[in-house]
């Protein structure tokens, strides 16, 4: 009887490093004007940004959070956002602008979530090619 050879695994990206400082500024994702178009994933050094189901969940309707925790604020997601929907906002005013701008969210337990009040309910990870199922956090 032939061996049938296992299939490889998809590799999930690693947690990204703790940071030593807090950078200056921080980038926040108004997602009232994201597709989910995904350009913001490619050009993240430090894989911070996480695709999620979008409020009204289709295959088509997707949005991105970034983990301000992790984030380095080195702008490449402003700078190539095609819908400009990523600002650089002070690092000690970041928190309450991504509760102000978040319609979803998969990162309720961040301290910057905590009490929120977000427009539906908290999201699911959108599978991508950038991770598995779910990214480690």
């Amino acid at each position: 009887m032939t061996e049938i050879p296992a299939v490889a695994a998809i590799p999930i990206k690693p947690a990204a490093p703790a940071r030593k400082k807090r950078p200056k500024e921080l980038a926040v994702v108004d997602q009232s004007g994201c597709t989910g178009c995904e350009v913001c994933l490619e050009f993240c050094p430090v894989d911070c940004i996480y695709v999620i189901a979008g409020p009204d969940y289709n295959v088509h309707k997707k949005i991105v959070e970034i983990d301000l925790d992790v984030c380095i604020g080195c702008k490449l997601c402003v700078k190539y956002c095609p819908w400009e929907t990523i600002e650089m906002i002070d690092s000690s005013k970041a928190g309450e602008v991504a509760k102000e701008w978040t319609l979803r969210t998969v990162l309720p337990e961040k301290e910057w979530m905590q009490n929120s009040e977000i427009n539906g309910s908290p999201g699911d990870f959108f599978p991508t090619v950038f991770y598995g199922d779910k990214p480690p956090l």
